[in-house]
């Protein structure tokens, strides 16, 4: 017999990645006394949206005025206080979305609406003209401090990208002296854009300039924002990059220090998290991350990762279907499936071991809260399912999901939730291989109603109550019992492929006198297992029962549903009879 040795190397690709350099060879940057790593995130940060800005400018189609409007109000009753709502001296139509929230009294007192400016005297100028008459406002100024962006793009040397800074600081604070005065409380953010690939001392050096105009102290904050716009390497880089900035910045009681993470690596939520474990005060994003590139980080996702832990995000997700559809219609961009908190799909198991942990799970927490314990206080601690889908508006219904890779425990939930018959065990793996039947025939996902279909057409004597076709060789008539002493006596009615056959007799039970009366038929037929349980309540309830029978050698489940709970067993004799027979 041959086993498996060492794994063979593996062989180089004929990529050109000789051309790529580690990110801290050519940016490093030396923390080893780094402390991010032992701290713990307790509270959410501050907030920014910036999906009518970063994320409009996106798009494919940006979003015209009306589906701005539209993703403005959604953004303010999910609770966000700052929103970066453009760039107004980008276009004529920035501007006018600008003015038009202003005009329509559309900003709450508690918001702050931030708009983006180069530092160029004539954009600040009309930037700050277009935040006239609105109760909080903040002038969110940057200029590219990375080298590549220094030596390619603009060719300035240090002290020009230093002095750009501090003079278009300057002219934001004229301009908001001369344009907004008292009405306006007016705040200031500086972003060194890439601060990423800055040099991490110049970032540091030119923020100290900013803020040696800005002069920040009590009631007078600036948000300094280190823009991880194009994200360059792991996680815990950016980490040490933000640690190393605030535990270096003056003032830094009166400094927000904001992160605005991308997604070029995939890592962008990531980034996110380890910064704030790095000092980071606020976080900008986007919901579902849908800006430039691969994105903004998914303010959505780090939220909720955020409640999950027990930290009140400060954002309300309740009904998260209703936020996703807003986005959608406004950036007519779909959220992927898989998104996660939000996709279609993240609730859902097709794997039939992962339904039975699930629905185990949920039968414990249904269990421990009928003891009086409020869902509140009761733990969240469900398999597979890392936050409670009722808590974003979320049903039950869609965590459980069968096709052909299922078992037992997921068709047993559905059946359960959608259809509350609660199937024993052996019932389960008996009605499982029928469903795993029906979709390697047919294909697919099969949804609750189908599964319905399947279970009826395969254990009900179908009458018109079901929508189907009658099956079987008997069916049910009418039927009465009455106790002679210790002993049951049952008179009952069947149609023998609608022939009338009249039977009696006696049993130390109403079952086992039915049971009884059809050996007498001519039947090997013995009850191995039986169960019942109401199907809801009040006066009009059903009753559902399960029998486990041997008949002629066979072992078969049958099924009865009715008002009465004596009847619905009856049924369930005849299912099993009828379903050894066909």
């Amino acid at each position: 017999m041959k086993t498996t040795g060492s794994v063979p190397a593996q062989q180089s690709t004929a990529m050109p990645r000789g051309k790529y350099r580690p990110f801290l060879d050519v940016n490093p940057i030396s923390l080893p006394d780094r402390q991010w790593p032992n701290n713990r995130i307790v509270k959410a940060p501050r907030w920014l949206s910036t999906d009518l800005r970063d994320g409009n400018q996106a798009l494919v189609e940006p979003m015209d005025p009306a589906r701005k409007r539209k993703l403005f109000d959604q953004l303010v009753n999910m609770g966000f206080q700052e929103i970066e709502i453009g760039f107004p001296a980008a276009s004529q139509t920035d501007f006018d979305f600008v003015r038009s929230l202003v005009d329509d009294d559309a900003v709450p007192e508690n918001v702050t609406i931030s708009v983006l400016t180069q530092s160029r005297p004539e954009i600040i100028e009309r930037t700050v003209e277009s935040l006239v008459g609105f109760p909080r406002a903040t002038v969110h100024l940057y200029n590219a401090t990375a080298p590549v962006f220094r030596d390619i793009v603009f060719g300035n040397n240090w002290e020009q990208t230093v002095d750009l800074a501090v003079s278009g600081t300057r002219e934001v604070m004229a301009q908001a002296e001369k344009r907004l005065g008292d009405e306006t409380i007016f705040g200031f953010e500086y972003s060194p854009e890439v601060f990423i690939d800055t040099e991490i001392d110049r970032a540091l050096e030119i923020c100290d300039a900013v803020m040696g105009i800005w002069q920040p102290g009590d009631d007078r904050e600036i948000i300094l924002n280190l823009p991880g716009t194009i994200e360059r390497a792991t996680p815990n880089v950016y980490a040490d990059q933000i640690e190393y900035m605030s535990r270096h910045l003056p003032h830094r009681d009166h400094v927000v220090v904001s992160v605005h993470p991308h997604n070029d690596r995939g890592t962008g939520v990531a980034a996110a998290e380890l910064a704030l474990l790095a000092g980071a005060d606020r976080v900008e994003g986007c919901l579902f991350g849908q800006g430039e590139r691969t994105g903004n980080v998914d303010l959505v996702t780090v939220a909720l990762n955020l409640y999950t832990q027990g930290v009140d995000p400060q954002l309300d997700f309740s009904d998260i279907d209703q936020v996703r559809g807003v986005v959608e219609y406004c950036t007519q961009m779909k959220v992927p499936e898989r998104t996660p908190y939000a996709g279609d799909l993240v609730y859902t198991s097709f794997s039939g071991s992962h339904q039975d942990a699930i629905k185990k799970g949920f039968a414990v927490r249904d269990a421990q809260l009928a003891k009086g314990i409020s869902d509140n206080e009761l733990a969240w601690n469900i398999p597979y399912l890392p936050i409670d889908p009722h808590d974003v508006g979320r049903t039950y219904e869609a965590v459980v999901r069968v096709n052909s890779q299922s078992g037992k425990g997921g068709i047993a939930y559905l059946m359960s939730n959608a259809h509350s018959l609660e199937l024993p065990r052996r019932l389960q793996v008996e009605f499982s291989r029928l469903v795993q039947r029906y979709t390697d025939a047919h294909g697919g996902e099969i949804d609750a109603d189908t599964l319905w279909k399947v279970f009826a057409d395969a254990y009900l004597p179908a009458s018109a109550a079901h929508g189907l076709e009658p099956w079987g060789r008997f069916q049910l008539g009418s039927t009465s019992v009455r106790a002679d002493g210790d002993v049951a006596v049952l008179e009952a009615e069947l149609f023998d492929r609608g022939q009338r056959v009249k039977l009696q007799a006696k049993g130390n039970g109403p079952v086992d006198a039915f049971v009884h009366a059809l050996t007498e038929l001519g039947f090997d037929m013995a009850v191995r297992d039986y169960s019942e349980h109401a199907l809801s309540r009040g006066k009009d309830a059903e009753a559902a029962s399960y029998i486990e029978a041997e008949i002629d050698g066979q072992i078969v489940w049958g099924v009865g549903i009715d008002a009465s709970i004596a009847r619905a067993t009856y049924k369930a004799v005849i299912s099993a009879l009828n379903r050894a027979l066909r």
